[in-house]
This record gives structure tokens, C-alpha cells and sequence, in this order.
């Protein structure tokens, strides 16, 4: 069955679903006193239809009981919706979200744009499995990033920790390819072993088995980058034996975007896996004209039956590692080695002339700004721009990035202006485009407030819906809704959620469509976005009138 027939039969069964338990559980009720909470009068889009319609939500538990028309009385808890839009809540299907929640789990960054859910472990990173010497370079990261102390080190350990703590949101995660392959074979850049090879598909196993929806890659960082096509191959054919998702950072965004993009539906295609392009973008003016030839080729695989989807982030900045403007030799074996290259003064003038042609991509380091630094000395650089910076430091543009490296031991943050407005409008207005946020959560306060990054972690939501949505009318509200509710959760397996209906988990956001929009910025990235009137998550109120609750009702979601 082709992609396009699969889905719409799909969700014309949840429909037909949906409707039969809404007439089942409408009878059950009536004899009933009450319910938990009654949204009362809202403007209801179920992520299923492309109108909305007007109705009552009452919920009981942690789920949505029924729909209908009731009378106040009934409810322990009624909120008056009339006005605003009821929907499920959102599904971010590309966060990199994970000891943050250790550290804080009310999520603020995300529950404020109506996150409910997010979905982690993408571009091949996951906090597991961590064995050997992989767990003793983390054990020192995270204490010296967060001062936390790592006490688990495979899947069932870290989400088992994260549950016990508790958390405001719910919780799902990949498999980094990148992490298992550190843990079996380290930095080197070299094909796998059979023993080895069957030692990261053991550990897939073990992590699939553990809750894992999939595996990610990320083959534009290292040691992910080392792998060639036919070892990402055989993994996915042990992923797709678990009906799990492959998501993937490609190979390369800018240049080489066709080929990498080629590359992604050949392992779609050999391993009968289902496929997830991450942050799908055209990167640097030059590769901009790229668009159509990529969207050709996106559409002939889904044609041909491939089950591909795409996500993006509404904006034009990239945001990643700075010590991806240096070449691949250079970063192999590890952070270390790295630095040690870089300052190795016979590598000096290749480094000089790489960095010259990444200018060239860039137009300037202007382009390039500065969102995150550990240590407080060099605080004062967050919000700077790479050519700003450098200046008032008094040296060249790659003496600067050395030291700085260097100074930090490779983990600096930076946002990049390499996208166009007209492209990115032209993904979001495709009908298989999902939002994800590519950033983790932070909070005003407390420790994840102390870098400057990329406003896509506080508005990425409200952005879509409102500035792309409202203002630029890239696709009707109805469908926008359900690309970033019931669509991404079919994709995912997740089978009670997406969807408001009778059954469904009450994971729901209610919001004033004529407001909604994102109010972080580049330079004050640490503000909430406006317009979420209440958010609820497994039948919770977590943000009721706009300010969050001291509650943790989200869950782990595991692979069915």
C-alpha cells in the first residue's frame, strides 16, 4: 500500500474510532455527577478535521471522556474556553531534551508553547548506553556542565531515573547511533568488526526492547560521520523489525544535499524503514536553488511507498557545535584530539584556508553568533557575533576560535543565519512537515537559563501556529493542527494520543488563535511565548492561565 493510501486509511479508522466511543461513552455519562474538568464552549480542532467545531471536553482521570454539550454543574472544574481553540497538545517530534530534566523537570521552555510531548535521542546522541571509557568522559561532562552525578548507563537505568524524579511533560526517546557507536568502537574513524557489528546491533536491541521508538543519526558529527551506508543499513534492519522510526541528521545540509538526501531514502528503502529527515533545510545562499530538485526527490520516494516524513523549526538560524566549521580529519578521535589538532601549528595553515572557505558559505562571521559557553570567564561572549568577538579580542578569526575551543574544551554553542525565508515557508506549507523544536529545555532561573540560545526552545510552537499560520497563511489552522498532533503520533506508534476523543489521553492545549506567538528573540532568547491558555498533560492542569503549576504528571513513553 502506498505511503499517501496508508495514511488516509489510517486516520479515517481513528476517525470512525473516535466517533463510536464519543456515542458509546455520551450514554455512559449521563448517569454520572461529575467530571474532573470541563472545557466548556471551546473552538475544538481534534487533529483529525480540517474545520473545527464548537463543543464541550470533559475529562476524567487522565483521559478525555467525552464531547458533547453538558451542563456546568457536572464538573468539579470548569474552563471557560469560548473563544479559544481546543487541541491536543503538541508533539515535538525533534527535541534534544534529557539531563535537563534531571536537573529541572517542570520543562518551562517547552509547556509554555504547548509542548505535551517530546520525542529525543535525534542526530545519533542518546544518553545511553554509556560503558567503558564513553561513561567516564560523560560522568566528567556532566559534572562539569550541570554538576550532576551519572549513576545509570543504559536505557532502562535513565529513564527508570527520570521517572522516579518526576517530570511536567512526556517524555519519549531514540537511540543515538553516534552514542553506540562510541561505546563499542570510541572516535575511530574505521568501518565496525563483525563482533563489533554485532555488538551495536546488540545494544540496539537492548535499548528497542528498553522503550526506544528508534534509532537517529546524526552523520554530519562525529563518530556518526564514520559510518558508511551499509552499516546504518543493517541497523535499521533490525529497527524496522521493531516497527521503529530511523531519523536522521543527513550526512551533509548544504553542498552534498542531494546526495545525502539520496543516501536517506536508500536506507529507507533497503531496510524497509520508516524514515524522519530532521530540521530538513537548504543551508547557505548558494544551496538555496537546491530546494525543488530535494522536495522532487522527497515526493518520488513517498510516491514509490517509502514511509517519509520531515521536520523543521520555524526560523532561518541554524544551531549547533562551533567545531563544525572545522573538517571532519580534525575531530576524529574524540574532543582530545581535537584540541590537540588545533593546536598543532602544522595543521595551522589548512585549518586557515578551511576556515576561509566556510566564510565564503557564511557571506561573513557576522553570521555566526555565540549562544553558549561553561565557563563564567567567557560569559561575556554569548549574543556576540564570531567577527565581533574576535575584534575585541584582538586577534584573527581563527586564532580566536582556537583559543576559545581550546578555553572551553570543544564545547561552545552557536547559532548560524544560513537559511532562506522564501525555502523555509515552502517546507512548512508541505503536507508532511512536522515541527520540532532541535533544542533542549530551559528556564528563565536557575542554571538552564545561564546561555543565550536559539529562540526555537521557548517558541518554536507559537511561531508555526501564529507568524506561518496566522500570518503567512502557509496551510489552514486545521491542517497545522494535525501536523503537529495526530500525524507525528501515528508516526511514532503512539496510539492514545494526538487525538481529542473519547479514550484518548487528555494531553490537551488550549489557546487564543488571534495571539499566539513567540516573544523569545536572539538577543533575549529566555521569554515566553504568548497566547497558551491553559495547557493540560494525562488530565493535569499544568499551565492554567498562562502560569505553571508545581505538578509533574507527565510519563515516559515507551515503543509499543
Amino acid at each position: 500500500m502506498k505511503r499517501r493510501s496508508f495514511l488516509k486509511a489510517t486516520i479515517s479508522s481513528l476517525v470512525m474510532s473516535a466517533t463510536s466511543s464519543s456515542n458509546l461513552l455520551l450514554k455512559g455519562c449521563r448517569s454520572r455527577q461529575e467530571f474532573d474538568v470541563l472545557f466548556k464552549g471551546a473552538l475544538i480542532f481534534n487533529g483529525l478535521k480540517e474545520e473545527g467545531f464548537e463543543a464541550d471536553v470533559a475529562v476524567e482521570g487522565d483521559s478525555i471522556i467525552a464531547i458533547g454539550q453538558f451542563e456546568e454543574r457536572r464538573a468539579k472544574k470548569v474552563i471557560n474556553s469560548r473563544g479559544y481553540v481546543l487541541c491536543p497538545g503538541f508533539i515535538d517530534i525533534h527535541d534534544h531534551t534529557d539531563v535537563q530534566l534531571l536537573i529541572n523537570p517542570k520543562a518551562e521552555s517547552h509547556i509554555h508553547q504547548g509542548i505535551t510531548t517530546l520525542v529525543s535521542g535525534n542526530c545519533g546522541s542518546s544518553p545511553f548506553p554509556l560503558i567503558g571509557s564513553l561513561f567516564e568522559k560523560e560522568k566528567e561532562n556532566l559534572r562539569r556542565q550541570y554538576n550532576l552525578e551519572l549513576t545509570w548507563q543504559d536505557i532502562n537505568g535513565f529513564l527508570g531515573l527520570l521517572e522516579k524524579r518526576g517530570l511536567a511533560v512526556n517524555y519519549a526517546t531514540l537511540s543515538g547511533h553516534g552514542t553506540i557507536r562510541a561505546a563499542v568502537i570510541g572516535e575511530d574513524n574505521r568501518p565496525p568488526t563483525p563482533q563489533e557489528m554485532a555488538q551495536m546491533k546488540r545494544w540496539l536491541r537492548t535499548c528497542l526492547e528498553g522503550g526506544a521508538l528508534g534509532l537517529s543519526t546524526g552523520l554530519e558529527y562525529t563518530p556518526g560521520s564514520f559510518a558508511n551506508i551499509d552499516e546504518i543499513i543493517e541497523l535499521c534492519q533490525v529497527v524496522a523489525e521493531y516497527n521503529g522510526l530511523y531519523a536522521t541528521h543527513l550526512r551533509d545540509e548544504g553542498d552534498r544535499l542531494i546526495e545525502a538526501l539520496e543516501e536517506a531514502i536508500e536506507i529507507g528503502q533497503r531496510s524497509r524503514v520508516k524514515v524522519q529527515i530532521s530540521h530538513f533545510k537548504t543551508a547557505y545562499r548558494r544551496n538555496w536553488p537546491k530546494i525543488d530538485q530535494a522536495i522532487e526527490l522527497i515526493n518520488k520516494a513517498r510516491n514509490e511507498g517509502l514511509n517519509l516524513t520531515i521536520d523543521r523549526y520555524p526560523y532561518v538560524a541554524a544551531s549547533t557545535g562551533l567545531s563544525i566549521f572545522f573538517p571532519l580529519w580534525v575531530r576524529e578521535g574524540g574532543v582530545e584530539a581535537f584540541l590537540k589538532r588545533l593546536q598543532d601549528r602544522r595543521f595551522e595553515p589548512e585549518l586557515r584556508n578551511h576556515l576561509a572557505e566556510q566564510e565564503k558559505k557564511l557571506g561573513s562571521w557576522n553570521e555566526v553568533l555565540i549562544s553558549s559557553v561553561l565557563n563564567e570567564k567567557n560569559r561575556h561572549l554569548q549574543g556576540k557575533s564570531i567577527a565581533q568577538a574576535a575584534q575585541e579580542s584582538g586577534v584573527d578569526i581563527f586564532t580566536f576560535l582556537r583559543n576559545l575551543l581550546v578555553d572551553e574544551k570543544g564545547q561552545v554553542g552557536m547559532i548560524s543565519f544560513i537559511m532562506s525565508e522564501d525555502n523555509l515557508k515552502r517546507i512548512l506549507s508541505l503536507p508532511y512537515t512536522f515541527i520540532g523544536c532541535d533544542g533542549s529545555v530551559y528556564s528563565p532561573s536557575g542554571i538552564l537559563s545561564q546561555s543565550r540560545p536559539h529562540p526555537r526552545s521557548y517558541g518554536s510552537f507559537p511561531r508555526f501556529l501564529g507568524h506561518y499560520v496566522r500570518e503567512e497563511k502557509v496551510c489552514s489552522l486545521g491542517e497545522a493542527v494535525r501536523r503537529i498532533t495526530s500525524l507525528p503520533a501515528v508516526k511514532l506508534g503512539l496510539k492514545d494520543r494526538g487525538i481529542v476523543a473519547p479514550g484518548y489521553k487528555a494531553d490537551l492545549v488550549l489557546f487564543d488563535p488571534s495571539k499566539i506567538k513567540d516573544r523569545a528573540t536572539w538577543t533575549s532568547p529566555h521569554v515566553f511565548s504568548e497566547g497558551i491558555v491553559a495547557v493540560m498533560v494525562n488530565g493535569q492542569l499544568v499551565i492554567e492561565e498562562g502560569d505553571q503549576k508545581e505538578i509533574l504528571p507527565g510519563k515516559i513513553l515507551k515503543r509499543a
